[in-house]
């Protein structure tokens, strides 16, 4: 399985296993100049700030590759409770961190694929189907708590 990513606290379809470590990366970036001038320029008149959305786009993905190195290094299958956070960390210059948790998880079973284990007994009368489907409630499903 490759490495999976949620900002959930599970990972829907898995049971996570193991938690292993907090997990995080990291860049910090720097406006270039020249683009600056020109965002200047774009923001008299109004829209999008395409040289800072392709900026933070490089960070966001920068960042998240560090995290994943770190995670495999630990042997996670996923990190979940993915977060993202800025801070500026100097005139111009700002920071983009993403952290999670790296955790083991395995693949839940199919309710639909496992085999039954009723007996065919044709002398019985057949049941009526539900009506209803019945829903599974939300307290039954599986949760994994990053912080215990």
């Amino acid at each position: 399985m490759a490495l999976q990513l949620s900002n959930l606290e599970h990972l829907p379809g898995y049971q996570i296993t193991e938690r292993l470590d907090v997990v995080y990366g990291s860049t910090v970036r720097s406006k270039h100049v020249g683009k600056d001038l020109f965002a200047g320029l774009k923001n008299i008149v109004g829209g999008e700030l395409t040289a800072y959305t392709e900026l933070l786009e490089e960070s966001r993905q920068e960042a998240i590759d560090r995290m994943v190195v770190k995670a495999e290094a630990l042997g996670a299958d996923a990190v979940v409770g993915l977060r993202f956070s800025t801070s500026s960390i100097a005139q111009g210059a700002s920071e983009l961190f993403v952290y999670g948790t790296a955790v083991k998880a395995v693949p839940m079973p199919d309710p639909a694929s496992q085999p039954s284990h009723r007996h065919d007994d044709s002398s019985r009368p057949p049941q009526a189907a539900p009506t209803q489907p019945s829903a599974v409630p939300a307290d039954d499903l599986p949760r994994f708590n990053p912080f215990g």
